[in-house]
């Protein structure tokens, strides 16, 4: 005689005697327990994930800034309009070699500057200075001190002419040297120099 069977029978019980799950249960346990491992990963992964990725952008950082801060010498690039607008150096836009650096300690801040113009740039740019070419004296107006700073050496066989602009405070006081051996192409040395 078979034994009856029941509608509803229960699940065998597991090795410790607890009945098992049914089958749907268990996959609802196992999907419970990814989207925990997931958003325990994603609590965990994505904060160091942005912690690294921001380090990393604040090393590149700092090297940026030490490389302007620790430039020695006049480097290739253009000042920005607020630098040339502060120390009152009106590069012309076609002039062509644009090199600067900038120094600031607690007394002064001074731009260096050097560029190429065609003849009527450097009257352009004499003018927009507050001078010009008529102000020039024979010789070097940058200090060597400056010279060394910016890395400039003025070969003896150069035509040099120079003019230092005083200005009373806040303004820049400008030291001008123009390299007029090539007229075609004259060579324009520019320190700023501005008393905080």
């Amino acid at each position: 005689m078979n034994p009856p069977t029941l509608p509803h029978q229960a699940p065998a019980p597991d090795e410790e005697g607890r009945p098992r799950p049914p089958a749907e249960d268990r996959r609802h346990v196992v999907r419970r327990r990814w989207i925990t491992a997931i958003i325990i990963v994603l609590l965990i992964g994505v904060p160091a994930g942005y912690l690294a990725v921001s380090a990393q952008q604040s090393r590149q950082s700092g090297r940026d800034k030490a490389a302007k801060v620790g430039a020695v010498h006049v480097r290739p690039a253009w000042p920005s309009k607020v630098q040339r607008s502060i120390y009152e150096v009106p590069i012309p836009d076609q002039a062509s070699a644009v090199g600067y650096l900038e120094t600031n300690n607690w007394h002064t801040s001074r731009l260096y500057t050097q560029f190429a113009l065609t003849p009527a740039q450097l009257d352009t740019f004499l003018a927009d200075a507050g001078t010009s070419r008529a102000a020039l004296t024979r010789g070097v107006s940058i200090s060597d001190h400056d010279a060394r700073i910016a890395g400039w050496t003025w070969k003896p066989d150069h035509s040099w002419y120079g003019v230092t602009l005083d200005a009373k405070e806040p303004r820049p006081t400008r030291d001008i040297t123009v390299d007029l051996s090539d007229p075609a192409a004259p060579g324009v040395y520019v320190v700023s120099t501005a008393i905080p």
